[in-house]
């Protein structure tokens, strides 16, 4: 049987999950049956210190490594905006010419494009850095909401947890959906994961310029997202017209004021949701108004119901109520969802 040789490239700062996520998948693959070997190379050869302080073996450096299946380059939290790790590039550019296949994980996919092997490609990297992404390289078709996207020969994935999204996809594409089934879960986790990426990011999706002149009329809608948000209300706020406060919404936010009151709402309805909030109350308090504007709005945004949502981000802990106030609560949430 031949074994396919997943390679890892690894680096200082880089971080651990980026790296012990693919290894879990690939190994747990192995020890089910599945053709793989797992290892992990470095540009200089010498270990690796992580984003979190841990110290990382490896078997090799980088030019000493002669077979490689797949390379997959994980990420870290500087890679975006500091000079790439010396060695870095160069490494991921030679082992790149004699892989069959290469991915990346959250932002790897930096050093992916440094190296020209996202141009005209479609790929994604984390919710935080894919604006930077297409910013910085814009032969690259940045896919901002995807968990993980393949062109070609090229894998890029979201941030961090993703890699285990990636690597399963790899194992089914290898060795069929059972095995990748059972490496899930073994794992306990989504064989496919429901929704995008964007479901973890709402709060970063309301920007609030600072000493502007839409400040004020941002911060009254973030402090009442229930409130009256008309654009005829909002222009009164802020003492300008309709048609002015359009153009600068559009000139200073790059959309319109019913999107951003949208998705300010939104936010609100997620923190409701994770809060324990039955469905009909988070769209009343939010703002949203009944139970299916809310699923509209959660579905073009998200990706997943509101119902989903609660039941995957709520506090795991909460205080303990009356008898009488839990039985209410159930019964508005039965009602709601």
């Amino acid at each position: 049987m031949t074994r396919r040789a997943i390679v890892m490239v690894v680096h200082d700062g880089v971080r651990l999950l980026d790296v012990t996520a693919p290894v879990e998948v690939f190994t747990t693959a192995a020890g089910q049956g599945g053709a793989y070997t797992v290892s992990l190379c470095s540009p200089t050869g010498r270990d690796v210190r992580t984003s979190a302080g841990t110290r990382l073996g490896v078997d090799a450096a980088a030019h000493r490594v002669r077979e490689a299946h797949t390379l997959i380059v994980p990420g870290s939290p500087d890679l975006p905006r500091r000079p790439r790790p010396e060695g870095l590039p160069e490494a991921v550019d030679a082992l790149a010419g004699r892989s069959e296949r290469v991915a990346s994980v959250c932002t790897g996919a930096f050093v992916l494009a440094d190296a020209g092997l996202l141009d005209g490609r479609r790929a994604t990297t984390h919710w935080r850095h894919t604006a930077l992404l297409a910013r910085t390289f814009p032969r690259v078709r940045v896919e901002p909401d995807a968990i993980y996207v393949r062109d070609g020969r090229v894998l890029t994935s979201a941030g961090v947890s993703a890699g285990l999204d990636l690597s399963l996809a790899l194992v089914e594409e290898d060795e069929g959906s059972a095995l990748a089934r059972e490496v899930a879960r073994d794992l306990v986790v989504f064989l496919q994961r429901p929704g995008g990426q964007s479901q973890f990011s709402v709060a970063a999706r309301t920007s609030r310029p600072r000493r502007d002149v839409l400040r004020p009329v941002l911060d009254a809608v973030a402090a009442d997202p229930a409130g009256d948000h008309s654009v005829p209300a909002m222009a009164g706020r802020a003492g300008m017209s309709t048609r002015h406060l359009s153009r600068l919404f559009r000139e200073r936010l790059g959309g319109t004021p019913a999107a951003h009151v949208e998705s300010v709402r939104l936010e609100a309805a997620c923190a409701l949701l994770e809060a324990g909030e039955s469905v009909t109350g988070a769209a009343e308090r939010s703002g949203l108004g009944s139970d299916e504007s809310l699923r509209r709005v959660f579905w073009r945004h998200l990706g997943l119901t509101p119902s989903a949502y609660r039941d995957r981000f709520r506090t795991a802990r909460r205080e303990p109520r009356p008898p009488e106030q839990d039985r209410a609560s159930r019964t508005v949430r039965g009602k709601g969802s």
